[in-house]
């Protein structure tokens, strides 16, 4: 057993495997110690927060420090972040309509970088002309060109602000403070700071805290289907395969009126059989175990057709020991490595078979916990994909893939150790 170890953690396939799942693991066990709470609870009043870190504009005004810095470059990034995605393309549509309508001057959609706010800004300047009318425009398109030229000069207004309370007592505003371009607090002063390394999904809640939580029911999900699935395979290709005759017929007749099933028809007719609010994460790794027990158990039974006339089952029986006993000392044995990959197989299995039903809104209930498919069914339902929110989906994809390449790598490394054929 000793040396068995020893050549499974020799295996490349199943320590790259093995570590990939230990990572996982141990980081959805120790980051809710960190970040405890209802990973469900929802913290923004807005769909899809980009990554950051926030912190509270109304506690920063009561920090009691400020520092005065005077950064390289703060002016260009504050001109940077006022000239919003929108403004920069309609500063590309214009310069391109202007391409069109004079001869002179010359420009490709390529030429233009949106990136580039100096480049922009300089073009603009250059070239535009509240004047110029081009054909087809209406008069609401050339108001956004109007629009857009009067705040082009706004970038540049970097004034003091001044910051004014309401008094209850009097019923005016009194001025409180002001508020320079030089002007910095430090984010450890300020009372309410929050980061989110994935932002927040399309209800307002912590995408990163929900992944971990989603893992770990994932996992679960993928640990059920794949015991029931395993061990029903198992009991029934064993009974199958050393009783044989009409009990083989009989179960075999069973097995393949499954395999003539598609295996995601079932999954989908059950699941929606039960009913939304029955559905929980027990109850759809519980269907999805009945349903994947096939191939295990025509594997199993092969397996033990071929052991049940060696010469050690052959003693056993002379020696008049039961059938059960039998089984268990003279042929699982030899079939228990088989057993432990097929179990891996279904575990990932299980996982991708949960992501697919809630992709099709038919996987766990979505108020009890969250699971990786039901993230991505959420991601896809309110297009986060055409909202630019890709921390909704793929962080989901990435886990999804990785957990299925790490198990496949582990099985690929118990199969290389047990199985004669691939020993080298």
């Amino acid at each position: 057993m000793k040396n068995t170890f020893k050549q499974i953690f020799r295996t490349a396939n199943f320590l790259i495997g093995f570590i990939i799942i230990s990572i996982v693991l141990l980081f959805i066990t120790i980051y809710p110690i960190f970040n405890p709470g209802n990973p469900l609870r929802m913290i923004g009043q807005d769909s899809f927060t980009p990554p950051g870190t926030y912190f509270s504009l109304y506690d920063s005004l009561d920090v009691s420090h400020v520092y005065t810095f005077r950064l390289e470059g703060a002016d260009d990034n504050r001109i940077y972040a006022k000239l919003s995605d929108t403004d920069r393309e309609h500063i590309k549509e214009w310069l391109l309509l202007f391409n069109d309508y004079d001869d002179i001057f010359e420009i490709r959609a390529e030429d233009i970088d949106l990136e580039d706010t100096e480049g922009l800004l300089g073009l603009w300047w250059e070239h535009f002309d509240p004047e110029v009318r081009f054909d087809n425009m209406t008069i609401a398109e050339r108001r956004v060109f109007a629009r857009l030229d009067v705040n082009m000069d706004r970038l540049f207004d970097f004034y003091d602000k001044e910051v004014w309370m309401y008094n209850p007592e009097s019923g005016e505003s009194e001025y409180l403070k002001s508020v320079g371009t030089l002007d910095y607090v430090n984010v450890s002063d300020v009372a309410n700071v929050r980061i989110l390394p994935l932002g927040t999904d399309n209800f307002g809640r912590d995408t990163l805290k929900q992944l971990v939580s989603a893992i770990g029911t994932s996992l679960m999900i993928g640990l059920i289907a794949g015991l029931i699935a395993t061990g029903l395979g198992l009991l029934l290709g064993l009974i199958a395969g050393y009783i044989g005759g009409i009990v083989d017929d009989f179960i075999m007749f069973f097995t393949n009126l499954f395999t003539v099933i598609p295996g995601i028809v079932l999954l989908i007719l059950i699941s929606y059989s039960i009913g939304q609010e029955h559905r929980g994460a027990t109850t759809v790794a519980l269907v999805i175990g009945l349903t994947s027990w096939v191939w295990t158990t025509r594997a199993v039974r092969a397996q033990v057709m071929s052991l049940r006339n060696r010469d050690h089952v052959n003693l056993s029986k002379l020696s008049g020991h039961s059938m059960p006993k039998i089984v268990v000392k003279d042929i699982l044995p030899y079939i228990a490595s088989y057993v432990v990959m097929a179990f891996i197989l279904q575990v990932s299995s299980g996982i991708l078979a949960e992501a697919g039903l809630s992709m099709l809104g038919l996987g766990p209930a979505t108020t009890e916990s969250a699971t990786l498919g039901l993230m991505m069914n959420w991601a896809l339902r309110y297009n986060a994909h055409l909202s630019g929110a890709w921390w909704a989906y793929y962080p989901v994809i990435l886990v999804i893939a990785l957990i299925s390449f790490a198990l496949n790598m582990i099985n690929t490394g118990l199969d290389r150790v047990f199985n004669p054929q691939l020993r080298g």
